[in-house]
This record gives C-alpha cells, structure tokens and sequence, in this order.
C-alpha cells in the first residue's frame, strides 16, 4: 500500500538526529514537524526567519503573523527567535543547518534535484532551494514517485531546470526509501508496506539497485 504524505513525512522523521538544526522545505516536508519524536531534541528553522517551528497549529489557534517559508500558519516553541531573512540566509551558507528537507519535480540516480521550476509556467522565483542544497550537510527529498500522469520522477537524468547537482543522499517516497549509490543509481533501502519489487522497478526510470529481500519500512 502506497504511503500518504503524511506517512512519508512520518518516515523522514525518523532520519532526524537528535541536537541537529533541520530546515523543512515547502510541501510534504512541513509535515515532518507534527511527527518529530518526543525524546530529540531539535531546532527546525524556516528560511523566511524563524528558529524553533514547533508543529502546525490547531484549528482555531491559528495566528496570521506566525507563518513558515510556504506561507502556512505554524506555531513556535519555548526558545524560539525571529529574525529577517537575510540573518537566516546567513546560517545557511555558513552551513549551521545540519539537515534539509525538500520536495522536488525530479531526482536524476546521480543525486541531481530540480524542483524550482518547469518550463511555460510562472514562477515567483527559486526561493531558498538553491541555498540549501548547495549549503546542507545532508539532503532528504520527500517526494510522490510518479507524477499524475503516472511518470516516474526518479530519473536517469533530470528534465527540468537544476537546483543542484550530485547533492541528494536519501529519498523517500510514497513507494520506498532509497539511498542515491556513489556511483549512480537508486539503491531501494526499506520499501512501503504491501508494496511489491515489481511496483516499484515499474515507478523506478532511472537505475534502481536492489536486493531481492528490501524489509518493509516500519512507521
């Protein structure tokens, strides 16, 4: 059975490292701040400037001065600190972020990342991704494996604009988890439950290395 959003995010969660600063990506990736393990501890920053993004709020304790780089309501943490762009564009080039979270368009099996832009369509810019990709220490994409019209999205090569290049470690999907290999290709760690080799060699475009036994992802 194919993951949800929320279960990928769930997964991802997992990969945090306890004392680490984590910067989450628009999309799937604020999801991850409702499944953080109560036992780490964990400074999640959003580029627009805030330390300390604690989970989405409920509904009707929303507050519209409290919002994430992709414009959603958040609440924040005891601790936490507020700060203007620029100040936050600052930690990551000096590489203070230890982990980023991101969603993309495309993963080519060298570890390429596109998910800024296609081509025809308005954009209002990069954003924060080009950034983050070239500043993280480690890169998480958290993405569907197929697009709607049930093409994979785990590439030879991109097709889409790069935000940068050979800078993916780990995906995960709704499909599986998977390790970009040092020397190309898509190596399937942990697959979704119920989720067959045949099913995901069918959503893999690009080279997928896998052993005939993967276990299941345990959530």
């Amino acid at each position: 059975m194919a993951l949800t959003k929320e279960q990928i995010a769930q997964r991802i969660a997992k990969e945090i490292k306890n004392n680490s600063y984590v910067n989450l990506g628009i999309g799937i990736p604020t999801l991850v701040a409702n499944y953080i393990p109560e036992n780490i501890n964990v400074v999640l920053q959003s580029e627009n400037g805030l330390l300390g993004m604690g989970p989405f709020p409920y509904e009707g304790e929303e507050n519209p001065d409290l919002i994430n780089a992709g414009k959603q309501t958040i609440t924040t943490l005891p601790g936490s600190a507020i700060f203007d762009s620029a100040m936050s564009f600052g930690m990551i080039r000096a590489q203070k972020v230890d982990l980023t979270i991101l969603g993309a368009m495309e993963v080519s099996e060298n570890g390429d990342i596109a998910n800024w832009k296609i081509p025809g369509k308005m954009v209002k810019g990069m954003g924060g991704a080009m950034d983050l990709v070239a500043s993280a220490k480690n890169i998480i994409v958290a993405m569907q494996q197929v697009n709607k019209h049930g093409e994979s999205k785990l590439l030879p090569e991109c097709t889409l604009p790069l935000t940068g290049v050979r800078c993916i470690k780990k995906i995960v999907t709704e499909l599986g988890v998977y390790e970009v290999d040092p020397d190309g290709g898509f190596r399937l760690i942990e697959r979704a439950p119920g989720v067959s080799l045949g099913d995901i060699r069918q959503a893999t475009a690009g080279k997928l290395i896998t052993d005939e036994n993967v276990p299941e992802m345990a959530l």
